[in-house]
């Protein structure tokens, strides 16, 4: 059985390898792929900070006249002196001085090194004439082959004795016994993470599968926020996006303001994506009529159940954007650490080959 599951190893792995390697690489970029956009590009993200930004009224109609585009949605910075990103209903983007109104650059999300890695690596940047991600489904079958991998890998080392003495790395041991050391004892030290890195990377396309897995386990259901209401739009009004975004800020004035979404017709309200205290991640919402200010619902995802939380804690889980620099700095070394096993995987292969 051991000769036969050392073969599904290597074969799940040969099968899906450079995939998984273009995941390895470009979720290594992804980690501090805003942080080096930032550094050598600061004059198309970061502004001078000044006393206040323009209300949002004007920064709302400065922006749609220089477009001659819908706003979709925008994202205020905590960070004063990062500028604010706008989304435009022509699918492009533009970064915009928060205090003077002014766009400093137009891109599309491909354009950054973050988007172009982040469409590497869920969709090999791949996308039909009917705006359809076909490749989504197989990243998430080789996110699936790694998870059946990982865990044939540790039942390789936990199975013969002796399991400890075999997490030891013998520095001046020959180059391919050193790198099958290297290969079990990050195997096995990165289990668990490599484990749920994976799961989680499926979820981000198989929703309703991983979902059931997550309830299963934790024997609860996963809340969903409410439908967004919709209004009845007056005949002869102005929105009015000051008195409405402050109104609605009001829910939760502790809350982290991630993203406004304006409305796309005419019978939509304005929505509010917040962080409250809590979260891992912005998935309380607030929506409010744009004519009257009105409040219409809430959703205070800080308040759900243990499952929910799980369930939302999977973003930040999975690029390691949950516990400081340090923890961030561990994820950089997982994600090279799956091009070693593939690198040193396809190594250990043809070595085997060529003794034959």
């Amino acid at each position: 059985m051991k000769l036969w599951l050392r073969r599904i190893h290597l074969g799940l792995a040969l099968i899906s390898g450079l995939f998984l390697l273009i995941v390895s690489l470009t979720g290594a970029v992804m980690i501090y792929a805003k942080d080096i956009r930032h550094f050598i590009q600061p004059d198309k993200w970061q502004v001078i900070p000044q006393p206040r930004t323009l209300n949002n009224q004007k920064l709302i109609e400065s922006v749609q006249t220089q477009t001659q585009q819908k706003i979709v949605f925008f994202m205020p910075e905590q960070n004063k002196a990062l500028a604010w990103q706008f989304r435009l209903a022509n699918k492009h983007y533009v970064s915009v001085n928060p205090y003077s109104g002014k766009i400093i650059h137009s891109y599309q999300t491909t354009d950054t090194i973050y988007g172009f890695a982040l469409g590497l690596h869920r969709w090999l940047l791949f996308e039909d004439s009917d705006g359809k991600k076909p490749f989504k489904n197989w990243m998430s079958v080789c996110a699936l082959l790694l998870l059946i991998n990982v865990l044939i890998g540790f039942y390789l080392w936990i199975k013969p004795k002796n399991r400890i003495k075999r997490l030891a790395i013998k520095p001046k041991a020959k180059f391919r016994v050193l790198m099958y050391q290297l290969h079990t004892v990050l195997g096995v030290y990165f289990f668990i993470p490599l484990v749920l890195i994976a799961f989680t990377g499926m979820a981000f396309n198989w929703k309703t599968q991983t979902q059931s897995v997550l309830e299963f386990v934790t024997f609860n259901k996963v809340e969903q926020r409410p439908k967004a209401p919709k209004i009845i739009a007056p005949s002869q009004a102005d929105i009015n996006y000051n008195e409405a975004i402050r109104n609605a800020g009001d829910v939760f004035p502790d809350g982290r303001l991630f993203r406004i979404y304006l409305p796309k017709k005419a019978d939509d309200a304005i929505a509010l994506r917040i962080q409250n205290l809590g979260e891992s991640h912005a998935y309380s919402w607030v929506w409010v009529n744009p004519f009257t200010g009105k409040v219409l619902n809430s959703f205070d995802a800080s308040k759900a159940n243990f499952t929910t939380q799980a369930w939302n804690f999977k973003y930040k889980f999975h690029i390691g954007d949950f516990a400081g620099p340090i923890v961030q700095f561990i994820w950089l070394l997982i994600a090279l650490s799956l091009a070693f096993f593939i690198v040193s995987g396809v190594y250990f292969w043809l070595k085997r080959h060529k003794r034959k």
